[in-house]
């Protein structure tokens, strides 16, 4: 922290002891006094570093929260520790407008819904997943922090969904030698060991090095899926000179699993079944061939180079090699034989590969014009991704969901038995600029503009290339007294290959949307407060040819799809970090109402968004009481309203039936622990009540439960 207007040892002294002897101890901004005893507000972080002022990904700089004219939510290293998150799905279930969860407990990735529709995962800046199921599961353990850029975001980031974007944050080197040790037990057999070292390794620390390590091995509420994992992530930064920091992050990690999600009927779970409720924990596949065993291996390489005062060049740019073999059978179609009990199923068997080349080359400037300073950023990002999927398919008997036997399928699928798929090469370069401007220290315009072209499958012959042009604007005033209002609009597209009904190549999915909220950091408090409403149009979604609305135009594929489609989604999200002296609050509420507005299809306009809750709230609270030092306890909150199937009134099966709508739930979580010296020792537990809950159902007859209670004893030893 730069202390700009102190000036001697006595006014540092002064600042200090008045630091120690304000009720919030060290708070998010403090007074310091100049010379010539002007006040001015000096940006530090919160006390027990539970809340971040700061976020990258709205901007791709460094910029604070209270200035950036859009929803960004972020979770430091601290509140995810706090919080007891096993993985990053859990990390994130207090987010204001986030779902996390949507389709139950699965054990192959990490899944949420924002404003709607689901998010597009990046890491350290650069979009981290390609394909489907070929990917290993991040350990939040490896990470410094969460941030949740809501809504449309392609402007900076390229291809996406009108959702926005979760950026994993990973842990970096740092010159100060600290480090931890970490032992957890739990249910499901859980057990798992840690370790977190980093430092200097000579003697001007112009060479500091990270290792990150983990193994685990454990079970799940789902019979039969396990839920392994290893993980080993070296890191060293170097500073070259003065104006030269070179980061390398490697990263190897090997995850264990199988198939935790089931597609269990409708009947059984959400409707009466005369043979009672599907256990949560039942497994649908078959033990000794479901599988789910993914291996990856990845580099990061980020330069950043001072160009001089004003202006800075970063790279950013990353490698990595994935690897899955998926081994399931599952219920299909997810409905009941004429017994009530027994569902058919299909076997299903695979060996994906992925290679991805993503990189961002930025240029970073701050420039002064009269009485404007603009903070610019313009680059050029790219990706390269190599995705290949082998598969074969079958059927597989049939299954007692209520007393099921196993053992009892022959002739399941072998490696010898894949089917060789031509492998899918996409490309995607882009060209971005953003001006984020602040006039009289008051005003703030942020203006950016985006050109993207994407390919696939170059190489054959068949290339298909789209392009799109998204842009942003933003705009906010900063009042004295830290209230901060805004309104911005900002656009999103999604690559669509492939052709229509007539013929017609498809052009990408487009979204635009209009927020307006207020921001508030109230001075000497640690306290960060937001609020906001939104207004999101997707456009250009596929529907299925009607032939009774053709044109005169000739109809090449009279199965196929006409981009017709239209999705609107709006809502209200309120969002709320508190910190006092010995209490810390983490709260939120989020109103969505996400509906088909547009669509040829029979009986989907006006449908609800499948698996978005109408309303969710959630709140956190932990208490660290002065008179018992070392003591802390947390007690969490979460509630979720009622889902839809995206289904609407109608005909369904002969049947004039309304949609299927989950009941809504309240969920609650709690830890408590004790710090002592350099040992730290907690208990946690997620759904404490173990309550039986379905997170979502859907149109096509299927149901997810979500996950049961979870408890984890922690033991950790810090240096």
């Amino acid at each position: 922290m730069q202390l700009s207007g102190i000036n001697t040892p006595l006014s540092i002294l002064s600042l200090t002891l008045l630091s120690l002897l304000n009720p919030s101890n060290a708070v998010a901004e403090q007074h310091a006094v100049s010379e010539d005893h002007d006040l001015e507000v000096i940006t530090v972080k919160s006390q027990r570093g539970l809340i971040s002022y700061m976020s990258a990904s709205g901007a791709k700089s460094d910029v604070p929260i209270i200035e950036t004219p859009l929803s960004v939510s972020v979770l430091t290293q601290e509140r995810i520790e706090d919080l007891g998150a096993l993985t990053i799905q859990d990390a994130i279930g207090y987010v204001s407008g986030l779902y996390n969860g949507p389709y139950g407990v699965d054990t192959r990735g990490d899944w949420s819904v924002i404003r709607g529709v689901s998010p597009v995962q990046y890491l350290d800046g650069l979009k981290s997943l390609y394909g489907s199921y070929n990917n290993v599961r991040t350990n939040p353990y490896g990470l410094s922090q969460i941030e949740i850029l809501k809504g449309p975001s392609s402007v900076l980031y390229g291809q996406g969904s009108i959702g926005g974007i979760v950026n994993l944050v990973s842990k970096k080197p740092e010159a100060e030698t600290s480090g931890q040790l970490w032992g957890q037990v739990g249910n499901y057999s859980r057990k798992q060991v840690a370790g977190d070292i980093t430092g200097a390794l000579n003697d001007d620390a112009s060479l500091q090095g990270r290792v990150i390590g983990l193994w685990r091995e454990s079970d799940t509420q789902t019979d039969y899926v396990p839920d392994n994992s290893i993980v080993f992530s070296p890191s060293l930064t170097w500073y070259a000179t003065d104006d030269t920091k070179i980061t390398l992050l490697t990263n190897w990690q090997k995850n264990e699993s199988g198939t935790s999600t089931s597609f269990l009927p409708h009947s059984g779970t959400i409707l009466e079944n005369e043979n009672g409720k599907i256990p949560s924990n039942r497994f649908v596949s078959e033990p000794g061939f479901d599988r789910y065993d993914t291996e990856q291996a990845s580099i990061t390489a980020i330069l950043e180079q001072n160009i001089n005062a004003d202006w800075q060049f970063k790279l950013a740019a990353r490698y990595t090699d994935s690897h899955a073999d998926y081994h399931t059978i599952y219920g299909w179609p997810p409905e009941f034989s004429e017994d009530g009990r027994s569902v058919k199923r299909v076997s299903y068997l695979s060996s994906a590969d992925s290679r991805a080349i993503a990189s961002d080359a930025q240029f970073h400037g701050n420039i002064i014009t009269g009485n404007i300073e603009h903070t610019i950023v313009m680059g050029l990002d790219y990706q390269n991704a190599y995705t290949d999927n082998d598969s074969v398919s079958g059927l597989a008997g049939t299954l007692d969901l209520f007393s099921p036997v196993y053992g009892k399928v022959d002739n399941l699928p072998t490696a010898g038995d894949l089917i060789d798929a031509p492998p899918s090469k996409t490309y995607q370069t882009g060209l971005y600029i953003q001006d984020s401007m602040k006039i009289a220290q008051q005003w703030i315009v942020s203006a950016a503009l985006r050109r993207d072209k994407a390919t696939t499958n170059p190489e054959n012959g068949k290339s298909e290339s789209q392009y799109a042009t998204t842009g942003r604007l933003g705009l906010m005033y900063l009042f004295d007294s830290g209230v901060s209002p805004y309104a911005s609009y900002s656009e999103s597209f999604e690559p669509l290959l492939g052709y229509d009904a007539f013929g017609n190549a498809f052009v990408p999915k487009t979204g635009e949307q209009v927020e307006a909220g207020i921001k508030y950091q109230p001075a000497g408090t640690e306290h960060l407060l937001t609020a906001a409403v939104y207004h999101i149009v997707e456009q250009n979604r596929t529907t299925p040819f009607n032939a009774e609305q053709a044109t005169d135009s000739k109809v090449i594929s009279p199965n196929g799809q006409v981009q017709q489609g239209e999705v609107t989604v709006k809502g209200l999200e309120l969002e709320a970090q508190l910190a006092w002296q010995s209490v810390d609050v983490y709260a939120s509420y989020a109103y969505s109402d996400g509906y088909v507005s547009q669509s040829n299809k029979q009986r989907e306009d006006g449908a609800t968004l499948a698996a978005l809750p109408k309303q969710q709230a959630s709140i956190w609270t932990t208490w660290r009481p002065e008179t018992m030092h070392g003591f802390k306890m947390g007690l969490g909150a979460r509630y979720v309203g009622e889902t839809s199937d995206g289904s609407v009134y109608g005909e369904r099966d002969g049947l004039v039936v309304d949609p299927i709508k989950t009941t809504d739930y309240t969920l609650f979580d709690a830890m408590i622990g004790y710090d002592f010296g350099q040992y730290s020792f907690s208990l946690q537990a997620q759904n404490i009540t173990d309550k039986t809950v379905i997170t979502s159902c859907l149109a096509r007859g299927d149901c997810f439960y979500g996950q049961r209670r979870t408890v984890t004893a922690n033991v950790r030893y810090k240096f």
